[in-house]
């Protein structure tokens, strides 16, 4: 089997390589958001995506890794983290089809509100009372941003929300792996799982791009997939999914900017209300985070 380098407490590497991994993500957002506005369908977008990262990582790593490259020591655990990057990109290049990239972002990052909600009962990390607090906070955001029962509510904002949630158990499953399986070994069955599971439908209506822009697009997807989800393994290594999960947070100013300026389609005032609710809710649950471990390392000294 591969040797799997163990998990380590370094945090501040790991939110390094998380900045690092969101400026890479934004490419691929980029590229879907104009993919999908080209008229290319959904499924197709998801399944060269993932076909690109998997041809990509196998040209480049399987001559060196050779066959450790797919060898898990927790299958299914790398099946079921598949799956549930498979639903949230899915859910997410489809809800882009009807929202800006700013609001599908904003709603997205939802997630790390989840991930504290979740990380009780799936990582055995207790979730007291001012964190729930800050939960219900951001959720206020939430609210602001897609006005639910007004002209300005779109029901793909729904779809937003089902992305954010696969997301957050996307990103605990991370956690559980890292140091577990090697980044590169999550990476192949990431990338596999889906093209697996679209296989039947992936050429149902089958679209080939009309600009040559979007053959590029088609390319830089899969790159820009391999890389920055590469990074984000890493970083889970070297720190838990709450203390990451808000620093995600810089890329919503990287996707409002390339929403203004590539897609014309500039954020209002209750998008910039609800993220400034959404980031300060998240920040907040990062700063007790921070508390709590101090807490305890200062209970370990004492010991």
């Amino acid at each position: 089997m591969p040797a799997v380098s163990p998990i380590e407490s370094r945090a501040n590497f790991g939110i390094m390589l998380v900045l690092a991994s969101q400026l890479v993500l934004l490419v691929l957002d980029i590229s879907a958001k104009w993919l999908s506005v080209e008229g290319i369908p959904t499924t197709e977008i998801v399944f060269m995506r993932y076909s690109m990262h998997l041809i990509l990582l196998v040209l480049l790593f399987l001559p060196v890794s050779g066959r450790a490259l797919f060898q898990s020591n927790n299958l299914k655990l790398e099946l079921l983290r598949g799956a549930c990057l498979l639903l949230t990109t899915g859910l997410n290049f489809l809800a882009m089809k009807f929202l800006p990239l700013t609001v599908t972002s904003a709603i997205q990052f939802t997630s790390p509100l989840m991930i504290c909600a979740m990380c009780g009962p799936l990582l055995g990390d207790k979730v007291g009372w001012r964190r729930w607090l800050a939960i219900g906070v951001g959720f206020v955001g939430i609210l602001i941003i897609v006005r639910p029962g007004s002209e300005a509510f779109h029901p793909a904002a729904l779809l937003s929300l089902g992305c954010a949630f696969f997301l957050a158990l996307f990103s605990i499953l991370t956690r559980k792996l890292a140091g577990v399986d090697t980044a590169l070994t999550q990476q192949f069955y990431a990338g596999i799982t889906p093209v697996v599971l679209l296989l039947p439908v992936a050429f149902t209506g089958w679209t080939w791009p009309s600009l040559p822009v979007s053959w590029v697009a088609f390319f830089i997807m899969g790159a820009a997939g391999l890389g920055g989800h590469y990074l984000n393994s890493v970083a889970h290594r070297f720190a838990t999914p709450a203390t990451l999960a808000p620093f995600s947070y810089l890329s919503l100013i990287y996707l409002s900017i390339a929403s203004w300026l590539i897609f014309n389609q500039p954020p209002d005032q209750w998008f910039i209300l609800g993220v400034v609710i959404i980031i300060a809710s998240g920040l907040y649950i990062w700063l007790r985070e921070r508390q709590l471990a101090k807490r305890a390392s200062a209970v370990d000294i004492e010991r």
